[in-house]
């Protein structure tokens, strides 16, 4: 579903990944953590184009990333996004929000994208805050509002940037649990995250980045039992005492 070959990323003089090779299979979750600074989230900003890579291929269900215009257009409708800034459009309602994409871009009819919205409302647990605008909603349920719009989409493959960093602690196992149900229903997923206790849950394979490299990766079980690295191992003591 998701294949990246030789990828490198630089700002300027920074080198931020070296050399990426991962391979993401239809209905795989994969959860990618490391120490801040790793290069995680440009990574998943690299695999919908948010950021240009220096060198290296991505593919999508096959097809090489496009450049811009339509092509790269469609192919940001199948790759979903989830930011840890929420990014709704605070000036129109929930079920506003959650209807922009389908309408617009996969030219669904009004009718029929309001009532996909309301189900997936339904699915996240917010269908009575269809109305409101996102100021009048909890950081928690704006995250769940994103997810819905995501969603809404039809998307192939979800990406999610630290999608609960934001968040007040008490809201982070409200959008953990949308995330873990999404999990079980085989969506295919990138979760870039700190939430370790996600990561043991839901993902399928965990990819441990640091400096700009994939230092390890492996199932959940043995990553977190037996890491194979010394930086697996440092990273994971640090972690997990908190």
């Amino acid at each position: 579903m998701v294949s990246v070959r030789g990828l490198h990323k630089w700002f300027g003089p920074l080198h931020v990944l070296k050399d990426i090779d991962l391979t993401v299979a239809a209905g795989e979750v994969v959860v990618v953590v490391g120490p801040s600074g790793s290069g995680k989230s440009t990574l998943c900003r690299c695999l919908n184009r948010l950021e240009t890579a220096g060198q290296g291929s991505i593919e999508i269900d096959g097809e090489p990333l496009p450049a811009e215009g339509r092509a790269l257009a469609r192919l940001r409708a199948d790759v979903g996004m989830v930011f840890q800034s929420f990014n709704l459009f605070g000036h129109k309602t929930v079920l506003d929000n959650v209807t922009l994409g389908p309408t617009r871009v996969r030219r669904i009819a009004r009718p029929e994208a309001r009532q996909q919205a309301m189900a997936l409302l339904e699915r996240v647990g917010i269908a009575d805050k269809a109305n409101h605008h996102p100021a009048q909603l909890s950081g928690g349920q704006q995250q769940r509002a994103a997810i819905a719009r995501a969603l809404a989409m039809q998307p192939k493959v979800l990406l999610f940037d630290e999608p609960t960093s934001a968040l007040d602690p008490e809201m982070v196992n409200e959008v953990l649990d949308v995330m873990v149900s999404l999990a079980s229903e085989g969506m295919t997923m990138i979760v870039v995250t700190h939430e370790m206790g996600f990561a043991r849950r839901a993902a399928d394979r965990v990819v441990f980045m640091d400096d700009g490299r994939i230092v390890e990766s492996g199932a959940p079980d043995e990553f977190f039992a037996a890491p194979r690295t010394e930086r697996a191992r440092d990273f994971l003591s640090k972690i997990l005492q908190h």
